[in-house]
């Protein structure tokens, strides 16, 4: 692929285009933003080289996507019109079923791989693309049933050589999924910034007393409101659901601690600890 254009230079896209680059060094990189400073500081860290507009990718060999999910949604369409028969475009947007319910019918949908790269930090823009963010990652690819085999052995094997697990899902079921162990996550760290916010009006006492167990679990909420107030959008009834089964968890605890229960409090850590062999078994 020696024509890969991106659609978004920050972290994610700009992240894939440095790894990509130095695995194939003759590739050209093009980005098209909507940020005009973003491309400048794109160009200027090496993450592209080349701007390029929505016209241009009638060229491409690939284009990825990575701008918010309502914005994927908008531009898909229109983005597939203008890919060749050769072209291959890749989203990695954190919702699927309504960008893939979007291009469906599409004449070109062949054409089309949906991706969720399952990678990132707090951080946006194009300062914050980094090497190695997808070594040892997985990547949710959604109905590759529907894209045509060679583009999309081309995507798979790329994918492969920036170090990325490759996993196959249904949109409706990643969207599911993905609200447990993303979406309410990232709920989670912006509603305990705001408790702790709301809470403590003198911010010296948060940062003098912030261990790094507060650090930790507050961390994404330093994420793009821009960003996450679509994906929370397209994936509402899912999340809500999350958000129900949280909540009463919570209200569970509070009960415990209003009875002076400590021992089944004990036990419910004790059992959460499981956790542990989960997320070790998945590194």
């Amino acid at each position: 692929m020696k024509n890969i254009y991106l659609i978004g230079v920050g972290l994610i896209g700009g992240s894939f285009a440095i790894d990509i680059k130095k695995n194939n060094p003759e590739t050209v990189i093009y980005g098209i933003d909507a940020n005009e400073d973003h491309l400048d500081k794109a160009i200027a860290l090496g993450v592209i080289q080349e701007k390029a507009v929505l016209d241009d990718i009638e060229k491409a060999d690939l284009v990825i996507v990575s701008i918010p999910v309502d914005a994927t949604v908008k531009l898909l369409p229109t983005i597939l019109d203008k890919i060749s028969d050769n072209g291959l475009v890749v989203d990695a947007g954190s919702t699927k079923e309504a960008i893939c319910k979007v291009v469906e019918h599409h004449k070109n949908r062949r054409n089309f791989l949906a991706c969720h790269p399952i990678a990132g930090t707090e951080n946006s823009g194009p300062t914050a693309a980094i090497s190695a963010l997808y070594k040892g990652k997985t990547n949710i690819i959604c109905e590759v049933e529907k894209t045509t085999f060679k583009l999309q052995e081309k995507a798979l094997d790329l994918f492969r050589a920036i170090g990325m697990r490759i996993r196959y899902m249904d949109p409706v079921s990643h969207d599911k999924h993905i609200a447990y162990v993303s979406h309410l996550s990232h709920i989670s760290a912006f509603m305990l910034g705001k408790t702790v916010i709301d809470k403590e009006r003198n911010e010296r006492d948060i940062f003098d007393m912030a261990g790094s167990g507060f650090r930790s679990t507050v961390r994404l909420a330093k994420s793009s409101p821009a960003m996450w107030t679509p994906i929370f959008e397209q994936n509402k009834e899912n999340v809500i659901e999350t958000l129900e089964e949280y909540i009463n968890n919570l209200q569970h605890f509070k009960e415990l601690m209003q009875q002076d229960n400590f021992s089944e409090i004990f036990n419910e850590m004790e059992n959460t600890n499981y956790i542990k062999q989960i997320l070790n078994g998945i590194k």
